[in-house]
């Protein structure tokens, strides 16, 4: 059983760009720590536990929203991987969202809480150490702290565009009227925190500080792999996937069901992972089994089955991919891990689909209603493999390696080694991979409107007629517009932030680099 990391720590979160103290228990499963009844910043940091303790709340609780919700919602619902009737977030599929949403209002407020919290590490820390906290234990904490908060930042310009660059939120509690910047300078922002990680953070696989479960130099160079990837730099994305490969700091789990076993956790795949607790109090464990599971399958009130895995992405899998059975439940299949012994009913039908989900449904394993132990990949090594191939394939490096890179992906999932491939061989493994994990509407949009529009539009967001032998297919399609391919800013944050519809504004990076 691999082991937890941290539950939550006292820290300044500010939900937007509104300024918010919140002041929040502090318990720590990983350095077996009580709770402290006084925070004094002032007092703290004057050991190496604390400092190393000060980034623990950045890999759970700011992110609680945006997992629970928002990452579904667009990663899935958005990019046919999925369906549902849920009238709230029915119009993510319909490409009926405006700036009212609510879930995109949790998408703002969630990534720059985290944001935030990134913040008071980075700029706390340098000015509240004590005298006996070594160098080296502070630049890591900071090098965590800058690859989460870069981590923030790639998907807020993913899913907005142009958003406002916050390095202190200190300067915006009595003014949060802040100009946007450019998409270019966001990008240039990620790239020199995660540069600042890679030469700052720990190395697994030479340093005996390094904890399980925290992110590393290595995390930091493969989050910038896929950064590079984003901007077709493919040269940069082969060169840093392949550095990681070779570095033998991960490897691929042999099993892929295995990948989402609580018993799993922070595996030799994991890259980057998001620690949930099972204290049971809200927002400190990951909800998705709440929207993901069938009723009763958790022990709790919960199992909505808010969504089901569209009849597009069912008929992407190759016959025997073994992924299907990790990712998608279908009628009879038998998961004797879960809950002592799991048969799927036959008559299982989430949102139409005649299928459910597998993937992050773990049962009864402690917790509470929409609060389970299991972690939330942000990366695994699978997609390091498949930024390689894909780097390789657009010219930045030799095509064999890549070949070898896609092959080993699908060489786990059980089905036959390719002998040549295309950028659509790589587009089918990612979406494959990565089902149900928040990321395919990225990997859509990335490749532009000629491509996205059509496919977008081409995805069967349908359900079964099951009143017929066989079923019939009721088809609903939806097709966006180039406007559709950004997601509006929320409303609230307009009305705070009227700045938010000027023309961008240049960051001024100073001397930093």
């Amino acid at each position: 059983m691999m082991k937890k990391l941290f539950k939550t720590k006292k820290v300044f979160v500010l939900a937007g760009l509104t300024a918010v103290l919140v002041l929040t228990s502090c318990s720590d499963d990983f350095l077996d720590r009580t709770p402290e009844d006084a925070y004094n910043v002032d007092d703290f940091y004057q050991t190496d536990a604390e400092v190393i303790a000060a980034s623990n709340h950045l890999y759970s609780r700011p992110w609680f929203a945006f997992v629970s919700n928002v990452s579904w919602g667009i990663g899935e619902l958005a990019s046919g991987n999925a369906r549902t009737w849920d009238a709230r977030n029915s119009e993510f599929q319909t490409y009926a969202i405006t700036g009212e949403h609510g879930t995109l209002t949790q998408a703002w407020e969630s990534l720059y809480a985290v944001i935030a919290q990134s913040n008071s590490v980075i700029n706390t820390l340098p000015e509240k150490v004590g005298p006996n906290v070594s160098q080296e234990v502070i630049d890591n904490s900071i090098g965590e702290a800058r690859m989460i908060r870069a981590t923030a930042y790639f998907y807020l310009v993913r899913i907005f565009g142009s958003v406002p660059i916050l390095e202190d939120n200190t300067e915006y509690v009595l003014e949060p009227v802040v100009p946007r910047n450019p998409v270019e300078d966001i990008y240039e922002f990620i790239e020199r925190d995660l540069r600042f990680s890679i030469d700052d953070l720990h190395d697994r696989t030479q340093s005996s500080f390094y904890q399980i479960g925290r992110v590393d130099s290595n995390s930091a160079k493969a989050m910038l792999a896929k950064v590079h990837l984003y901007q077709e730099n493919w040269s940069m994305a082969y060169q840093l996937s392949n550095e990681i490969i070779n570095s033998g700091a991960f490897s691929l789990v042999e099993e892929y069901n295995d990948l989402f076993l609580v018993q799993n956790e922070n595996n030799s795949e994991s890259v980057f992972a998001l620690q949930w607790t099972d204290s049971g109090v809200y927002s400190e464990g990951n909800a998705l089994q709440s929207f993901f599971g069938s009723s009763g399958i958790s022990g709790f009130a919960d199992g909505w089955s808010a969504l089901g895995p569209s009849i597009s992405l069912q008929d992407a899998y190759e016959d025997n991919d073994e992924r299907f059975y990790g990712t998608i439940m279908a009628p009879g299949a038998v998961y004797p891990n879960l809950n002592g012994g799991y048969t799927v009913p036959e008559n299982i039908n989430f949102q139409g689909t005649n299928v459910g989900i597998k993937k992050y449904v773990v049962g009864n394993v402690g917790g509470a209603m929409q609060s389970y132990p299991n972690n939330t990949y942000i990366m695994r090594y699978a997609e390091v493999l498949l930024i390689k191939a894909e780097a390789a394939i657009m010219g930045g490096g030799p095509i064999e390696e890549g070949l070898q890179a896609l092959n080993k992906v699908r060489d786990r999932a059980e089905l036959e080694d390719l002998d040549s491939y295309t950028l659509e061989d790589v587009f089918q493994e990612r979406r494959i991979e990565l089902a149900l994990e928040g990321e395919f509407w990225y990997d859509v949009i990335r490749r532009g409107p000629d491509f996205s529009i059509p496919f977008l539009a081409a995805q069967e967001k349908g359900t079964f007629d099951n009143s017929t032998t066989p079923a019939t297919v009721a088809s609903e399609k939806f097709t966006p517009t180039m406007d559709d391919l950004l997601f509006p800013y929320p409303s609230n944050e307009i009305q705070n932030n009227p700045a938010l519809l000027d023309p961008p504004v240049p960051f001024d990076f100073g001397d930093e680099n």
